[in-house]
């Protein structure tokens, strides 16, 4: 069984925490996230880390502390150093172009796909000869990124014949065998 729970967060150098009626606040110098968390948990700081405790044993009370420590680390992380997904566009003209927070994909159908991407949010496209386009996504909130990520992915998802469609950097594609002669 996981023990993720039990494992106490260091708060690094900048990085302030507050809970004020079951909502943690956590700042930092990339931004500021809350989250809400149930009554039974109980989070406090001892010298520099932060602890989560549950009141007992239960399945509930296990799940719930595991989850809230994740949540808790990944808000840590996210407003001291931030979190970056990269989708790499893999197909003959495949393209991807961004002016400010508006991204232009160019994916094989009949009209490009442009996509407003919420400000805090910051997505860059790399475009190289000889290499697949990249779109680069950074923020401070890691849930956003990640569902940012997946809906551009959810675009054209990558086939499993040839690849072709839109991947995460360093994911890896069940490949099937085509025809046989």
């Amino acid at each position: 069984m996981s023990r993720i729970g039990n494992n106490p967060i260091t708060l690094p150098e900048g990085v302030t925490f507050e809970v004020k009626d079951n909502v943690v606040t956590i700042k930092g110098k990339l931004g500021e996230l809350t989250q809400e968390i149930t009554d039974d948990i109980t989070v406090k700081t001892e010298d520099g880390t932060l602890v989560v405790e549950r009141p007992s044993d239960s399945k509930n009370h296990k799940a719930k502390h595991g989850l809230y420590r994740s949540l808790l680390s990944n808000m840590i992380i996210g407003v001291s150093k931030g979190w970056t997904k990269e989708l790499e566009l893999v197909g003959v003209g495949y393209r991807a172009s961004n002016q400010g927070q508006v991204l232009d994909l160019a994916l094989g159908f009949s009209h490009n796909i442009v996509i407003d991407i919420a400000p805090e949010v910051k997505v860059e496209t790399v475009s190289e000869k000889g290499k697949n386009p990249l779109v680069k996504l950074t923020s401070f909130d890691k849930q956003l990124v990640g569902a940012v990520a997946a809906k551009i992915r959810s675009f054209r998802k990558p086939e499993p014949y040839k690849g072709k469609g839109v991947k995460f950097v360093g994911e890896i594609l069940r490949r099937k065998a085509g025809k046989s002669a």
